[in-house]
C-alpha cells in the first residue's frame, strides 16, 4: 500500500508554535501526513516535533544550549543562531528528500525565520515543492529565494497569533502545500531528460531572434530553456554550474552593464563566468549589451539622467539607458575576455545592423554608433575564435539562423573537446 504524501513543516515551534499547530492541523485535514522539524532555539516547542531542534543544531556541529545566552544577549547571537540552524535544516531536508520521505516543504517566518528557512529551502533541487509564508514576501525576495523555484506567500499580517486574516492566509498555504505534495510524483516525471538542454538569454528587445533559434533547436532534437536577462542570468549561470545545462547561446547581455551601474536588472554577479568554469559549447552574440535599466522615468539617479544616455521609456515602469563610448569599449573587452577564457567549443556572432529592436528604423536608438563595443570586441578576441558578422539586426531571421548553425558547429565539436552531455541525448 502506497503512503500518503508528506509535507515537511519546518520552523520555530517555540515562538510561532500556535501558528504551526494551526497549519499542521489544516494539512492533516487535507489527508496528507506531516513531518514537523523544529528550528527554535529560545525555549521548549509548543508541541512535540518529529525532528527536534537539538538534532537540527547537531547537524550544524553545535549544541542547542550554546545558543541560549547568545540569542538573549543581542543581534549578534541571534544571527549566529539563524545561520547555524539554517545550515542544520539544510542538511536535514537534503537527507529527507534523498530518502524520499517528504513531498513538499512549508515554513512560516518573519525576518529572522525567513532568513533561516530561505537559506535552507533554496538549496533544495528544482522541482522539490517549497513554500514560505513570510512577512518579507511583499519586499525583495531574492535574498531568500536565491536561484531556486521556491514560492513565497505574503503573510499580510505579522506571524504572531491567529485571527480572521491570518487564518485565511495560513489555511491557503496549507492547502497549497498539500496540493503540491500530492502532485510531486507527477512533477518529478517532468525532469526525465531525453534531449540535450540548451540555455539562451533573452530580453524583450531580442525575443524575435531567440524565438527563431529556439524553433530551430527544438525541430532538431534539442530542448531549450530561455532566461530573461532581468537578473535571471544569475540563475542561468547557477544551473550551468550544477551541470543541468548542456550548451549556451548567450544572446542577450544587458546584465553586464546593469551590474556595473547598479541598474534594476543587476544579476548580482559577474556574468559569463559559468561557461569558463564548465567548458560547455558556447555561442555569444552581444544582444542589448549597450543598455542598462532603471524603473520609472523619475527613478533614474541624477548621475545617469543625462542627454548622453538617450533614455528610452520602455514601459511605464522600466527605462533603458545607453552606454557611453567608454563603457562600450569596456563591454567589448569584457565579452572578448570571457569568450577567450571559455575552454570549450566557442564562437561569436556580431549583428552589424543593430544589437536589439531599439536599433530598428523608427526607434529612438536607430543609427546609434556601437562601433566602440564591436571594434574592441573584435580586436580583443583570440584569433582562433570563429566570428560570424552579418549586416543585419540581431532579430532578423537570417542572423538568427546563422547563430543556430554556428551553435550546431560548436555542438558537434563537443566530443572532440571531451565535454560530457548531462542529458540522455537524441541530438548530435
Amino acid at each position: 500500500m502506497s503512503r500518503k504524501p508528506v509535507v515537511c513543516l519546518a520552523g520555530t515551534l517555540d515562538t510561532k508554535g500556535t501558528e504551526y499547530e494551526y497549519v499542521r492541523d489544516a494539512l492533516l485535514a487535507q489527508d496528507v501526513d506531516v513531518l514537523v522539524v523544529d528550528c527554535g532555539v529560545l525555549g521548549e516547542p509548543y508541541f512535540p516535533p518529529d525532528i527536534p531542534a537539538a538534532e537540527v543544531a547537531a547537524r550544524a556541529g553545535v549544541q542547542l544550549a550554546d545558543f541560549a545566552a547568545g540569542v538573549e544577549g543581542g543581534a549578534g547571537g541571534r544571527n549566529v543562531a539563524i545561520t547555524k540552524m539554517s545550515e542544520g535544516l539544510r542538511q536535514v531536508l537534503a537527507e529527507l528528500c534523498e530518502q524520499g520521505r517528504i513531498d513538499a516543504v512549508l515554513g512560516l517566518g518573519g525576518t529572522g525565520g525567513t532568513d533561516l528557512l530561505g537559506g535552507a529551502l533554496q538549496n533544495l533541487g528544482i522541482g522539490v515543492p517549497k513554500l514560505i509564508v513570510s512577512t518579507m514576501a511583499s519586499n525583495n525576495t531574492r535574498p531568500y529565494v536565491g536561484h531556486s523555484d521556491m514560492m513565497m506567500m505574503n503573510a499580510v499580517t505579522d506571524i504572531a497569533g491567529l485571527n480572521r486574516i491570518s487564518k485565511q492566509v495560513l489555511s491557503n498555504a496549507a492547502h497549497a502545500a498539500a496540493g503540491l505534495a500530492r502532485g510531486y510524483e507527477t512533477t518529478k516525471s517532468q525532469a526525465e531528460a531525453s534531449k540535450p538542454l540548451i540555455a539562451i538569454s533573452m530580453f524583450g528587445v531580442t525575443t524575435p531572434g531567440v524565438m527563431r533559434i529556439r524553433e530551430q533547436l527544438e525541430e532538431n532534437g534539442f530542448e531549450v530553456v530561455t532566461f530573461h536577462a532581468v537578473g535571471e542570468g544569475a540563475g542561468m549561470e547557477h544551473l550551468i554550474d550544477t551541470g543541468a545545462i548542456d550548451g549556451l547561446i548567450d544572446y542577450t547581455l544587458p546584465e553586464i552593464i546593469n551590474h556595473w551601474n547598479k541598474g534594476i536588472f543587476d544579476p548580482g554577479i559577474d556574468r559569463m563566468e559559468a561557461a569558463i568554469r564548465t567548458g560547455i559549447p558556447l555561442v555569444v552574440a552581444p544582444g542589448a549589451a549597450e543598455c542598462f535599466n532603471f524603473g520609472a522615468r523619475d527613478t533614474i539617479p541624477a548621475e545617469f539622467d543625462t542627454d548622453e544616455r538617450n533614455i528610452i521609456i520602455h514601459n511605464p515602469n522600466i527605462t533603458s539607458l545607453l552606454a557611453t563610448p567608454d563603457e562600450m569599449r569596456r563591454l567589448g573587452a569584457y565579452i572578448a575576455d570571457h569568450v577567450n577564457r571559455a575552454p570549450g567549443p566557442k564562437a561569436v556572432a556580431l549583428p552589424l545592423g543593430g544589437l536589439d529592436n531599439y536599433f530598428k528604423a523608427g526607434s529612438q536608438w536607430h543609427g546609434v554608433d556601437v562601433s566602440p563595443l564591436l571594434d574592441t570586441l573584435r580586436e580583443a578576441l583570440d584569433p582562433a575564435v570563429e566570428v560570424v558578422e552579418m549586416d543585419a539586426n540581431i532579430n532578423d531571421t537570417a542572423f538568427a539562423d546563422a547563430v543556430y548553425q554556428l551553435f550546431v558547429k560548436q555542438w558537434e565539436q563537443r566530443k572532440e573537446a571531451g565535454i560530457p552531455v548531462a542529458s540522455v541525448t537524441t541530438a548530435g
